[in-house]
C-alpha cells in the first residue's frame, strides 16, 4: 500500500509549522526546484490553451440552487471573455454550507491541514493559468500576475494553513485531574476538549488581488473547521472560480462533501456580497478593500467575526537617506507597479518643504519632485519594462481620478497613455505625481484609485509623521514606509506605526509588504485572531468511577497514521 495523503504532506507541513513558530518565512513553492512542493507546473503553452478553452463557455461547478448563468468580466486586454458562470440562490449556498459543516468539523484539523496542503500543490500545478486568469481580469500585466496568483500566493496560502493548524493543535483533545470540592477524598476527573467552528465564511474577492488576498482567510476558515462561500468580484471572478473548481474536486475526491466550498456570482446590481454578509448563518466574513465597505461590514454585519484588510492610504515618509539614486530608483518602481491599479503603490509621499539630507547633499522639496518624474520616464523608456511594469486600465473610475486630481495641483509627473508591446489596444498610463500642500488633507487624506499619488509638503519630519498616524489611522493603508538616517526619527516612525496600526518598511524603497513582489510579505494584520476568531473551545468532564467500574469512553475523532496533530508542532 503507499504512502496516504498525510504522508505526503507531513514533512513540508512541518517545515512551515516550524518557520512560523522561528519568525522565519516557509516559501517551499516559490522555490520548487529545491523543495518537496514541486508538483509538475504546467507549462505556458499548456496553461495558455487551457485558459483559452474557458473563454465564452459555461463554467461547471454542479452547485446547489443553480437558477441560470451570469458573465460579468471583460479583458482590458481586448480579449473576449464571455464566461457563463452558476447564478445561485445564495440562500440554497448557505443552507448546504450549513449542512457541510458538521462533517468537516468530524474531520478533525489533522485532515484538513493536509486536504489544503494537497489543494495548493494542484492549484501549483495551474499557476500559469491562474496567472492569465488573473492578467486578464485585473489588468496586470503578466509578470506581476504570476507573482500575485502563483507559487508567492501559494506560500502565503501555506502560511494561512501552518498558523490555522498549529493553533488547531493547541487545543488538547484530553484532560484529567483531580478535584476536592466539596470533598474530603479527591474525585479523579477526566474531560475532553473539541475545537468548534464558527460556521459559515463569507470570503469577498477584491478586484484587484483576487487570489493574494483572497487565500489567507480561505485556507484559515477550511482548516479551523468552517464551510466557505466565495463571492468574487464581479470584475475578478475566474482566479477564485478556478480555485473552487480544483478545492471541490479534491474534497469530493476525499469523500468531503463539496458543497463545503461554493462560488457567488450575480451581477453588480444584486449587491450579492451585501445580502450574503447580512445572513445570520454567516459567522465569518473576509475582505480587503476599500474602507468605506469595510467600515460598513464592521457596522452592519454583527453576527460575524469580520476580517477586514484596508487598502486605505499608503503613506512615504521621507527625511533622509545615504542612497539617494537607489531611494528615487525604488520609489519610481513603485508608483509605476501596475499603473497603481492594485492599491499597493504609494498614495502619499510626505516629505519636508525645507527638502531632505542625502549622500548627494542637501535636495530641496523640487528637486526632489523633479528627479522622482525622471526615474519614472527613464523606467518606462522601453517597451519591454512597460509591459512588464504597468497594467491596463480596467475601468472609467480610474480615468475619471487621473483627470479630477490634476485639478488640485501642480504636476509633477504627468500621467500619459503608454503604447502595450503585445497588446496595442489596452489602456496603459504611467503614474501621476501631483504636489500638495499639507493643509491639502481633503484630497490626500481620501483613497484615489489607480496611478494617482501626491508629493505633500510638510512643515517638518514630525510634521510628516503626525499625518501619516492621523491618516492612516483614520482611514487605513496596506503599509508605511520612513526613509531616514537618524535613528530617532527611525523609532518615532514606529511609534507612529503602531499607533495607527499599520505594518512599517524602514528603509527600504522597492520591497512593500502589501505586494506580492516583496521578498516577505505579511498576513493580514488581525493578527493571531486571524486565526483563534475562527473557532471556540467546547470543553466536557466527568469523574472517574471507582475502580472496577466499567467505563465507557466517548467516542472520538480517529487520527491517521503517523501520530497525533500536536506531533507537527514540535518545535
Amino acid at each position: 500500500m503507499g504512502p496516504g495523503p498525510y504522508e505526503r504532506h507531513r514533512e513540508l507541513l512541518q517545515q512551515a509549522v516550524r518557520a512560523i513558530a522561528t519568525g522565519g518565512y516557509c516559501a517551499p513553492f516559490t522555490h520548487a526546484g529545491h523543495g518537496a512542493a514541486d508538483a509538475g507546473m504546467r507549462s505556458t503553452r499548456t496553461a495558455g490553451k487551457v485558459f483559452g478553452s474557458l473563454l465564452g463557455r459555461a463554467f461547471e461547478l454542479d452547485q446547489p440552487g443553480e437558477l441560470g448563468r451570469v458573465s460579468t468580466e471583460s479583458s482590458p486586454y481586448g480579449i473576449a471573455m464571455d464566461i457563463g458562470y452558476p447564478r445561485c440562490d445564495p440562500a440554497a449556498l448557505v443552507a448546504e454550507a450549513g449542512r457541510a459543516t458538521a462533517g468537516w468539523r468530524a474531520a478533525g484539523p489533522y485532515r484538513r491541514a493536509w486536504l489544503a496542503v494537497e489543494i495548493l500543490r494542484r492549484l501549483n500545478t495551474r499557476s500559469h493559468e491562474l496567472a492569465l486568469a488573473v492578467h486578464h481580469t485585473t489588468g496586470q500585466s503578466l509578470q506581476a500576475a504570476f507573482r500575485a496568483a502563483g507559487p508567492r500566493a501559494q506560500d502565503r496560502a501555506l502560511e494561512a494553513v501552518a498558523h490555522a493548524f498549529a493553533e488547531s493543535a493547541r487545543v488538547p483533545a484530553d484532560l484529567s485531574w483531580e478535584s476536592t470540592r466539596h470533598r474530603r477524598q479527591p474525585l479523579a476527573m477526566r474531560g475532553t476538549c473539541t475545537l468548534v467552528p464558527r460556521g459559515v465564511s463569507l470570503l469577498i474577492g477584491c478586484p484587484d488581488y483576487p487570489l493574494w488576498n483572497g487565500y489567507p482567510g480561505l485556507f484559515a476558515s477550511l482548516v479551523t473547521g468552517n464551510p466557505v462561500i466565495v463571492a468574487p468580484h464581479p470584475r475578478a471572478v475566474l482566479p477564485l472560480a478556478i480555485t473552487v473548481r480544483v478545492i471541490r474536486q479534491v474534497l469530493a475526491e476525499a469523500g468531503h462533501a463539496p458543497d463545503i466550498v461554493s462560488l457567488a456570482v450575480a451581477e453588480p446590481e444584486q449587491r450579492l456580497h451585501r445580502r450574503l454578509a447580512l445572513d445570520p448563518a454567516v459567522r465569518i466574513v473576509d475582505f480587503t478593500g476599500s474602507a468605506r465597505f469595510a467600515d460598513w461590514l464592521e457596522q452592519h454585519a454583527h453576527q460575524a467575526a469580520v476580517f477586514a484588510n484596508r487598502t486605505g492610504l499608503n503613506a512615504v515618509v521621507v527625511d533622509s537617506t545615504e542612497d539617494y539614486r537607489g531611494l528615487v530608483r525604488g520609489l519610481a518602481h513603485s508608483l509605476c507597479l501596475c499603473s497603481g491599479t492594485v492599491r499597493t503603490t504609494p498614495q502619499n509621499i510626505l516629505v519636508p518643504a525645507a527638502g531632505i539630507t542625502t549622500d548627494e547633499g542637501r535636495k530641496s522639496l523640487r528637486d526632489f519632485g523633479a528627479d522622482l518624474s525622471e526615474a519614472v520616464d527613464r523606467l518606462l523608456g522601453h517597451p519591454a519594462r512597460v509591459a512588464r511594469l504597468l497594467g491596463a486600465i480596467v475601468g472609467d473610475e480610474v480615468r475619471a481620478g487621473l483627470a479630477q486630481a490634476t485639478r488640485y495641483g501642480p504636476v509633477v509627473h504627468a500621467s500619459a497613455a503608454l503604447r502595450h508591446p503585445d497588446h496595442p489596444g489596452a489602456d496603459v498610463r504611467s503614474p501621476l505625481l501631483v504636489r500638495l500642500g499639507a493643509r491639502d488633507e481633503r484630497v490626500y487624506a481620501r483613497e484615489w484609485p489607480g496611478p494617482v499619488s501626491f508629493l505633500v509638503s510638510t512643515e517638518s519630519t514630525s510634521h510628516s509623521l503626525a499625518l501619516l498616524r492621523g491618516t492612516v489611522g483614520r482611514h487605513g493603508a496596506l503599509f508605511a514606509a520612513v526613509h531616514s538616517t537618524d535613528p530617532l526619527v527611525l523609532a518615532a516612525a514606529e511609534t507612529a506605526a503602531l499607533d495607527a496600526g499599520v505594518h512599517l518598511v524602514q528603509n527600504l524603497a522597492d520591497d512593500l509588504p502589501a505586494d506580492p513582489s516583496s521578498a516577505s510579505a505579511d498576513l493580514p494584520a488581525a493578527g493571531a485572531h486571524f486565526v483563534t476568531g475562527r473557532f471556540r473551545v467546547v470543553r466536557s468532564r466527568r469523574h472517574v468511577p471507582a475502580a472496577g467500574t466499567a467505563v465507557v469512553e466517548p467516542e472520538r475523532s480517529p487520527v491517521p497514521d503517523g501520530g497525533s496533530a500536536a506531533s507537527l508542532v514540535d518545535v
